[in-house]
C-alpha cells in the first residue's frame, strides 16, 4: 500500500509550486466530498517507490475559521497521512511557524520544508537550520521550490521518517489561568474518553478554549452534558480574563504561541546581516501599485491589458474553432438526409456544443493572464485596494476578480468568474458573489446589446455601452448588499490578507494552473450544454405543424412555380456545361424561400417553446415583450448567444449569425411592436436575468447545493423583470 503525505502551509508559501515540482503531470484535481474546495493529488516516485501526495488548501491555522481550514484539518485527522510536510517561508519564519506549532500540538508527524531560502538570503536573513530542527524536534530541509532545489533531499527525509516512532506529545504553557483550565478539561475528557478516538485530549480542551465551532458542535452531539461542563470551565476563565486583563482565551493562546516561536528564534536561530532593514524591491513596487491615487489607475490599466490580451490573441483561435464547427455542421448537413436526425445533430448538438467550446481559446488566454497575475502576487494588491468599497456592499476585496473575469470589463465569461470565487473564505460572501457576478456583461450578452444598439441607439452607441457597463456594476453591488442584509446577514469578513512579495511566475506553474482550470471548464461546459441544447432544440421543434398546414405552404410554393413562365422556372446550361441562373429562377427561389421562412415562423409559434412564449405574453407585455421575444429569452436560459439567432428565426429571417445582425436590426426597427423604450427594457432584462445554464451548474457546484443554482434563476429573473417593467411603464407614462 502506498504511503500518503500531505503538504500544508500558509498561502503564498510556495506549497503549490512544490506540489507541481514533485508530481509534475502525475496529478489530478477534484473537490473534497460535499464542499467546493479543490482537492489536488499526485504521485512522487522515490527510488522506485511511489508516494501519494495531497496538496492541502493554504491555511494560516488549524482552528476552523474558514472552509479551507476545516478541510485541511479534517483530512489530517480522518485520513491520518504518514507525514505532513509543512512548507514554511524562510523569509517570514515567525508567521509561518504558527501553523507548525498547531500541527505539532495536534500530534501530527511533521517535516518542515524551509522554502524560499533564496528570498531569505536576499533579505539578509541567515537561519541555523540544524539548531531550529533540534529546538523544535522535527526534521527540516531547505528548499527553493520554484527552482526545484531540495525536493530530492526533502522526499528522502520524509521516506526515512515513515518508520520512526510516533512523535512525542508537544505542549505549550499558556499561563497559569489557561493551563489550569486546560488541565481540568483534559482530565474530564480523558476520563470519559470524550472524542479521544479522534483527537488528543489536551487538543480538544484547547479547541474549546479557542471556541472552535466545529469541535464544540461535535462535542455536543457526542456528550452534551460533558460538553456543557467543559464550556462552563471555559466561561469561568473567560470572564476572569476579561475582568482582570480585558482579553479573551483566544487572544492569549495566539500571544503565547507567538511568544514561544520568538523564544526559539532568539536562541541563535536567526541572524540578520547589515542592511536587512533596507526597503526591498517588492516594497518599493508596492509604494507605487497600492498608492492612493496611482494604484487604481494602474489597476485599471492592468485589468484592461488583461482584457485586451485575452480577446486580441484569442481572436484567431476562436475563428479556427468556429470554422471547425461550421465545417462540421456543413459536413453533417451534406451527409445526413433531411429530417429530424439532421436537425438534431446540426442544430441541437453541433451548434449547441460548438457554441460553448468555441469559447475555449478565450478561456485559455483568460486563465493564462490570470495565472500570471495571481502567481506574481498582484491579485493580492487588487483585493487590498478595493476591499473598502466592496466591504460597504457586504463583499470582500477578493470579490473584485470574479467580477472582472465575468465581464466587468465587457467580454468576459461568468463560468470562470464563478470558479474564481473559490478564493473567498467566507461562505456568505462567496455565495453573494456567486449570485451577482452573472450580472456582468459577458461575451455572450454583447451580440444582444450590439443588435439593439444598432437598431435603436446607433447615434449614441458608445454612450449606451458605457451606461450598460455602469448599470451592471451598480446593479451587482446593490444586489449583493440586498442579499447580505436579508438572507445572508452577517458582518463582512475582516480584510486579513498577506501581501506576498512580487515574484516572477514559473512557466511550469503557469502552464499547470492554466490547464487545470481550462480542463475543468471543458468538462463542466461541454457536457452540460449538450443536454440543454438537445432539450432546447426539442422544445423549438415539437410539436410540429399539422400536415394540413404543411400542405397549405406546399400548395403556395407549387402555385408560384406553376405561375412562372414555361422554360424559365429553373436553371439552364451553356455549351460548356456551366449553370446559368435565369432571372426568373432567382426570383422564384426567393419567393419560395419567403414561404419557407413563414413556415418556420409558424412552426416555431406552434412548438412547445412558441406556446410557452405566447402564454407568457400576458405577463411580459408589462415589460414590453411579445411572444417572439419571450422565445428568444427562453433560449437565453441555455446560452445568451441563442437570443439573437432565435429572434432571427422568429422574425422570419432564418438563422442569424450573432455577428451579422444588420438585417435583424432593420426588421426590429421597422416593427410596430418595437421602440427605443422596448429595446432599453430588453437590455435591462438581458443584463440581470438568469445566468446561462452552464453558469447555473457552476453556481450549484461551487455553492455546494443545487438550491443556490435554482435561487440564482429565480432571484435574477425576478429582479430583471421588475426592473424592466419599471423602465417600460415609467417610460410609457413619460411618453417615450
Amino acid at each position: 500500500m502506498r504511503a500518503t503525505i500531505a503538504l500544508a502551509g500558509n498561502p503564498n508559501s510556495g506549497k503549490t509550486t512544490l506540489f507541481n515540482e514533485l508530481t509534475g503531470a502525475r496529478q489530478h484535481i477534484g473537490n473534497y466530498p460535499g464542499v467546493t474546495v479543490e482537492k489536488k493529488q499526485g504521485v512522487y516516485v522515490n527510488d522506485g517507490h511511489k508516494i501519494n501526495i495531497v496538496d492541502l488548501p493554504g491555511t494560516y491555522s488549524l482552528t476552523a475559521y474558514s472552509l479551507e481550514e476545516v478541510v485541511a484539518r479534517d483530512f489530517l485527522v480522518n485520513e491520518k497521512p504518514a507525514m505532513v510536510v509543512n512548507i514554511v517561508d524562510a523569509s517570514s519564519l515567525e508567521r509561518n511557524l504558527y501553523l507548525t506549532i498547531q500541527l505539532m500540538e495536534a500530534g501530527i508527524p511533521v517535516c518542515i520544508a524551509l522554502n524560499m531560502m533564496d528570498v531569505a538570503e536576499k533579505r539578509g536573513i541567515d537561519i541555523n537550520i540544524k539548531k531550529l530542527s533540534s529546538l523544535l524536534g522535527v526534521p527540516i530541509v531547505p528548499t527553493i521550490a520554484r527552482k526545484g532545489k531540495g525536493k530530492k533531499e526533502l522526499m528522502d527525509t520524509v521516506a526515512g521518517s515513515f518508520k520512526e516512532t510516533k512523535p512525542e506529545l508537544f505542549n505549550i504553557s499558556y499561563g497559569a489561568d489557561l493551563d489550569k483550565a486546560l488541565d481540568e478539561s483534559e482530565k474530564k475528557i480523558r476520563d470519559a474518553n470524550f472524542l479521544t478516538d479522534i483527537y488528543l485530549p489536551r487538543w480538544v480542551a484547547l479547541k474549546y478554549l479557542e471556541n472552535d465551532e466545529q469541535i464544540v458542535k461535535l462535542g455536543e452531539k457526542t456528550d452534551s452534558s460533558l460538553s456543557k461542563e467543559i464550556k462552563q470551565i471555559v466561561e469561568k476563565v473567560s470572564v476572569h480574563l476579561n475582568e482582570t486583563l480585558d482579553t479573551s482565551p483566544e487572544a492569549i493562546i495566539a500571544d503565547q504561541r507567538y511568544g514561544y516561536i520568538n523564544s526559539i528564534l532568539k536562541q541563535g536561530v536567526v541572524t540578520h546581516h547589515m542592511g536587512q532593514n533596507r526597503l526591498q524591491t517588492s516594497d518599493k513596487i508596492d509604494k507605487i501599485v497600492t498608492h492612493r491615487f496611482l494604484g487604481p489607475i494602474i489597476m485599471l490599466a492592468v485589468l484592461t491589458g488583461l482584457y485586451k490580451f485575452t480577446f486580441t490573441y484569442s481572436e484567431v483561435p476562436v475563428e479556427l474553432f468556429e470554422g471547425f464547427f461550421i465545417w462540421l455542421g456543413e459536413f453533417a448537413t451534406i451527409h445526413l438526409p433531411d429530417g429530424l436526425l439532421r436537425s438534431l445533430v446540426v442544430s441541437g448538438i453541433i451548434n449547441g456544443v460548438g457554441g460553448v467550446l468555441g469559447f475555449v481559446p478565450i478561456i485559455v488566454f483568460m486563465f493564462l493572464g490570470l495565472s500570471i497575475l495571481e502567481d506574481s502576487g498582484y491579485f493580492a494588491r487588487v483585493a487590498y485596494m478595493l476591499d473598502r468599497i466592496f466591504s460597504f456592499f457586504g463583499l470582500h476585496g477578493s470579490s473584485v476578480m470574479p467580477f472582472i473575469v465575468s465581464g466587468g470589463i465587457a467580454g468576459g465569461c461568468a463560468v470562470p468568474g464563478i470558479m474564481a470565487c473559490r478564493t473567498l473564505k467566507s461562505p456568505k460572501e462567496r455565495i453573494a458573489t456567486l449570485l451577482t457576478v452573472p450580472f456582468m456583461n459577458c461575451g455572450a450578452k454583447l451580440p444582444v446589446f450590439a443588435l439593439l444598439i444598432a437598431a435603436f441607439f446607433i447615434e449614441h452607441k458608445a454612450m449606451v455601452m458605457v451606461l450598460i457597463t455602469l448599470i451592471s456594476w451598480i446593479g451587482a453591488l446593490l444586489a449583493a448588499k440586498l442579499l447580505r442584509v436579508t438572507i445572508m446577514k452577517g458582518a463582512p469578513t475582516p480584510f486579513v490578507m498577506e501581501l506576498p512579495p512580487f515574484r516572477f511566475p514559473t512557466f511550469k506553474g503557469i502552464f499547470i494552473h492554466t490547464w487545470e482550470r481550462t480542463w475543468q471548464y471543458i468538462k463542466k461546459a461541454g457536457t452540460v450544454i449538450l443536454g440543454i441544447s438537445i432539450l432546447l432544440w426539442a422544445m423549438m421543434t415539437f410539436p410540429s405543424l399539422p400536415d394540413s398546414e404543411l400542405k397549405i405552404f406546399q400548395q403556395q410554393k407549387d402555385t408560384l412555380t406553376a405561375a412562372a413562365l414555361p422554360g424559365k422556372r429553373g436553371d439552364i446550361q451553356d455549351t460548356k456545361g456551366s449553370v446559368i441562373h435565369s432571372a426568373e429562377a432567382i426570383k422564384l427561389k426567393k419567393q419560395r424561400s419567403l414561404i419557407d421562412l413563414q413556415k418556420t415562423k409558424e412552426a416555431l409559434r406552434y412548438s412547445m417553446a412558441g406556446r410557452i412564449g405566447i402564454a407568457l405574453e400576458r405577463v411580459t407585455k408589462l415589460a414590453g415583450f411579445d411572444w417572439r421575444t419571450n422565445i428568444a429569452l427562453l433560449g437565453g436560459f441555455a446560452a445568451k448567444e441563442v437570443v439573437v439567432s432565435t429572434l432571427g428565426t422568429a422574425y422570419s429571417l432564418g438563422e442569424v449569425d450573432p455577428e451579422e445582425t444588420v438585417l435583424l436590426s432593420k426588421a426590429l426597427a421597422n416593427d410596430s411592436g418595437w421602440s427605443p423604450l422596448v429595446a432599453f427594457s430588453l437590455i435591462i432584462f438581458t443584463i440581470f436575468y438568469a445566468p446561462c445554464f452552464v453558469a447555473v451548474v457552476c453556481i450549484a457546484r461551487e455553492a455546494g447545493s443545487w438550491k443556490w443554482g435554482f435561487f440564482s434563476i429565480v432571484f435574477n429573473t425576478t429582479l430583471a423583470f421588475g426592473l424592466s417593467t419599471a423602465v417600460f411603464q415609467i417610460g410609457s407614462i413619460l411618453g417615450y
